[in-house]
């Protein structure tokens, strides 16, 4: 091609490549064995031409090369950079894969309770450590210039999301920021924002996947593509939108309830027929066409940790197996290998032996229910492609490198913590970027198991979505509150607090209702015209109308409240053997009063709160149809008098028909003269309102009321009206959504005043220590610590207390009442209980809760008698079969204990005896699993 060059062409050419060589790029670019992106291109470019990046790219695209290009170029520059990611097992997994590149000696890796070469040029941290740091003002900050943030769309994150934007904003101006985000459909706005705070920033958005992703759905035997393509058209399978059609009309015919027998034979001899064409095949089914059909490795996710142990014990029942004699040898020498310094009886525990024979064949799971070390091996055996079927939880899309050639997923609901919801399309797509490996595939899949009830339009909807907006979740907590302030002052903090992320999105859905209110002025301007009445003021009339209309409902309202009181004051009375008209409801009529449902008066409930928050007994009875029910208040919503009194024989019982016969018989002969119970006639209150005379006057006096067009005018009054009490709600939106952040922080820090943490710009004694302690719970732990709650305890009584500090319980349901250690580990918590109960009842006079997204949830004590145990020494059998958890949860919770330990070990008043219990406390639990478990 250079011969077709002119001299100047390529002198012009040779120039070009003479200055590219010269650039820190093109070496970086050599260490590859492949071919770079565009996208990866640009934002290296970008990044050695002085900006900051915002790189969102599909998962698997592989934007982490942009963030080690900053790793090159620190170490190009002879400055320092930091590589932080949401989780520990991602900070282990860079850790290892930088250190393989650049030298052991060249990379550190810090994570809370892992600390290796920390002083290194190139870290690879947790965000949390970094966060501590720059609060800290920490020394191995000096020289640092560039920040790599992994998985930056994490600052959605309701619990941990704050400290990105924290970091984000405190970083000193001199660091280069390189942010790696999924595909978010605002990258953009994002991107507005980084240039705001941190200075010119390239926004760098790539949805081109490296690997192409087909979607199926398995139906049956057979594997449907979710889209069919058509010339330049893209629809869905006509095939899957027939079968949705087919299976709603047989669940119409069902529930028609066809009532030939010949017509239900011919319905069951069809759904026999569909049966065999379309089912949801099992989960070993799956894997076995998965792997006819060369699309092993898969990972199917499974949104329940039992339902993914489930699944392996299936295949294994099934009789699965993937692995030749070679892989399972290859399998059990990396395993015996790894969990060698585990003891047997621990093995036995932690179900070694089932687990190792699912390995064996090729099949594990993987949840944050299980050991930190067993997920590991099976992350290790999977990248190996030892390990090709894996039952996993949402937890492994995080970022973990275990990319498949496939992904499964079984349905499209899952439980939020408060309820069965459909999967997002950020969460869709996050889930099925795993399939496809970068280099190896040519392809990857997504297949969606078919279920009863599926919508493959709304499937095609899923797969089709730019995935989810980045949304803030920043909020000033109290220990940022006491840093901010000790750093930079009162007012500095609250400027700085409204460069958050949260406020900027708050301020520019400011601008979009600025503009309707603007816009319903205009409207109001028109209405006002049009409702001018030429013998007054038609406002003032209007206004009167409407606080008649008002008075009216308010009295009505009344008259509501005292007939329901006036009804629960007659349940109150009702005896057994009243005989009662029910007024209302699905068994109104007559009945018989067995148990009145009151306090003291038999063995049902005592009172019932109604779906309206009204209270009231609830009275058991038998209706004339021999049907023994429990009513509630709302069947009464007038008061019920006796009609007549009758004896219910001892030998009564409810649960026999012919009992029931018997006595709702007899009540029919005794109660048979009476007439329905009726209400008296309530006296109108209306009749007698003073209020109300004086409007009417006063509407019948205004000159208005004598206009020809009165009720004209009235119609363009209301609507007048209705779009100026529009317009005031928006206003008041607006309100509420200017300096949010900053108000929050003034209640916060109103708090923390009178808790004499903070005295003006300055921070007390009590407040560096609070400084200190980062968690959920760190205005409780301060306030321990300065009434000297925990001092005095011995190590295992210490970490029983600081558990009550980390621990959740996962499951909603009512749990018993917790074992917990007597003496005065018991004492403590009951202590901790009573200051949290304090300080709750000050955050709600300083207006702090759930709305603030601010505020100290109630101590859990749900986990303190199996730390406890664990501190003392007891065996992992002994204190596992306690704690009714998996020895996954088990280790994360004393993983974060030994954290906050560490936290109050540097936060303790000196003197005391904390800081030496900490310290010991930590070597207590720091043994057997918790010991050897490298990931928290």
């Amino acid at each position: 091609m250079t011969e077709d060059m002119s001299p100047a062409q390529r002198y012009s050419a040779a120039r070009r490549r003479a200055v590219e060589q010269a650039t820190a790029f093109a070496p970086f670019r050599q260490m590859y064995d492949f071919d770079l992106d565009d996208f990866q291109i640009e934002a290296c470019r970008a990044l050695e031409g002085g900006s900051g990046v915002l790189v969102a790219a599909p998962t698997g695209s592989g934007k982490t090369i942009v963030g080690e290009f900053a790793v090159h170029l620190a170490l190009t520059q002879g400055r320092k950079c930091f590589y932080t990611t949401p989780i520990k097992a991602l900070s282990n997994q860079k850790f290892t894969d930088l250190a393989k590149r650049y030298g052991a000696d060249r990379v550190g890796l810090l994570t809370g309770d892992n600390s290796v070469n920390a002083d290194a040029p190139v870290v690879v941290m947790t965000t949390e450590v970094l966060r501590n740091m720059l609060y800290a003002g920490s020394q191995a900050l000096d020289g640092l210039g560039y920040v790599v943030m992994d998985e930056v769309h994490y600052l959605s994150d309701r619990f941990r999301g704050a400290v990105w934007e924290e970091v984000i904003i405190h970083l000193p101006e001199s660091v280069t920021l390189v942010s790696l985000s999924a595909t978010v459909s605002n990258a953009e706005e994002f991107g507005d924002w980084l240039d705001t705070v941190r200075g010119d920033t390239r926004v760098i958005v790539a949805e081109h996947r490296p690997v192409p992703l087909w979607q199926h759905v398995l139906a049956g035997r057979r594997m449907y593509d979710l889209f069919e393509e058509s010339g330049a058209k893209r629809e869905v399978n006509p095939d899957l939108l027939r079968m949705a059609r087919t299976e709603g009309a047989r669940s119409w015919n069902r529930e028609r309830g066809a009532g030939r027998d010949r017509r239900r034979a011919a319905d069951r001899e069809r759904e026999r027929r569909a049966r065999n064409r379309v089912w949801t095949p099992s989960r070993a089914e799956v894997i076995d066409r998965l792997d006819a059909e060369g699309l092993l490795p898969a990972i199917t996710f499974i949104f329940s940790r039992a339902g993914c142990e489930a699944a392996v014990q299936q295949c294994l029942y099934a009789g699965l197996r993937l692995n030749d004699a070679a892989a399972r040898l290859r399998v059990r020498e990396i395993v015996e290998r790894r969990t060698a310094a585990i003891p047997d009886e621990d093995l036995r525990v932690l179900g070694y032996f089932e687990w190792l024979e699912g390995l064996e064949r090729g099949i594990a799971a993987h949840h944050a229910g299980m050991l930190p070390a067993f997920k590991e091996i099976v992350e290790e055996l999977f990248v190996r492609g030892l390990v090709k079927a894996v039952f996993a939880t949402e937890t492994l899309a995080l970022g973990i490198n275990m990319p498949a050639r496939s992904v499964v997923l079984e349905k499209l609901v899952k439980w939020n913590g408060e309820q069965h919801a459909d999967i997002t399309p950020g969460e869709y797509t996050q889930l099925t970027g795993r399939a496809g490996r970068r280099g190896i595939d040519v392809e990857g899949h997504a297949v969606v198991l078919w279920q009863r009830g599926m919508d493959p339009t709304a499937l095609a909807g899923l797969a089709g979505a730019r995935t989810y907006p980045l949304r803030s979740s920043f909020k000033p907590s109290y220990n940022m509150a006491v840093n901010l302030v000790g750093q930079f002052g009162r007012h500095r903090s609250r400027e700085l607090l409204e460069t958050s992320f949260a406020q900027f999105q708050a301020d520019r859905s400011v601008v979009g209702i600025s503009r309707q209110v603007h816009k319903n002025e205009t409207g109001l301007a028109g209405y006002k015209e049009a409702m001018t009445c030429h013998l007054g003021d038609f406002e003032e009339y209007s206004r009167l109308r409407r606080e008649l209309k008002d008075r009216e409902t308010e009295l009505a309202r009344e008259g509501v409240t005292q007939r329901r009181a006036a009804a629960a004051a007659a349940l109150d009375k009702l005896r057994p053997g009243d005989i009662i008209h029910v007024p209302t409801g699905k068994f109104a009529g007559l009945a018989l009063v067995l148990d009145p449902g009151v306090p003291g008066s038999g063995r049902g409930p005592s009172r019932h709160r109604g779906m309206d928050g009204y209270e009231g007994p609830r009275p058991l009875v038998l209706t004339v149809q021999r049907q023994v029910k429990r009513l509630a208040s709302i069947d009464f919503p007038v008061p019920v008098e006796p009609l007549d009194r009758m004896r219910i024989p001892k030998s009564f019982n409810a649960r026999s028909p012919q009992s029931r016969r018997d006595l709702a018989s007899a009540l029919r002969t005794k109660a048979g003269h009476h007439e329905p119970g009726r209400s008296r006639k309530q006296r109108a209150a209306a009749a007698d309102d003073a209020q109300l005379a004086q409007l009417r006057q006063a509407i019948r006096a205004h000159p208005c009321h004598g206009c020809d067009e009165r009720e004209d005018h009235a119609r363009w009054a209301e609507r007048y009206h209705r779009l100026k009490r529009d317009n005031r709600q928006l206003e008041r939106r607006i309100e509420g959504r200017t300096n949010t952040i900053a108000r929050t922080f003034d209640q916060v820090y109103a708090l923390l005043s009178e808790l004499e943490y903070l005295d003006g710009d300055q921070v007390t004694d009590d407040g560096r220590r609070l400084a200190r302690l980062y968690g959920e719970l760190d205005l409780l732990a301060s306030e321990c610590l300065r009434d000297g709650v925990w001092e005095g305890l011995d190590p295992a009584e210490l970490v029983a207390c600081v558990s009550a500090l980390v621990f959740e319980t996962r499951s909603a349901d009512d749990a018993p009442a917790p074992e917990l250690p007597g003496g005065r580990a018991r004492a403590a918590l009951g202590e901790m209980v009573r200051i949290w109960g304090r300080l709750d009842a000050l955050e709600e006079q300083h207006r702090i809760n759930q709305a603030t997204g601010v505020g100290q949830r109630e101590p859990d004590l749900g986990f303190a008698w199996p730390a406890y145990r664990w501190a003392q020494g007891h065996s992992l059998d002994e204190v596992l079969s306690d704690a009714d958890m998996t020895a996954g949860d088990f280790v994360r919770w004393c993983k974060q204990i030994i954290d906050v330990l560490g936290q109050i070990a540097q936060a303790a008043p000196p003197g005391g005896t904390v800081t030496r219990t900490a310290h010991q406390a930590v070597d207590k639990i720091l043994r057997g699993v918790v010991a050897y478990s490298s990931v928290g």
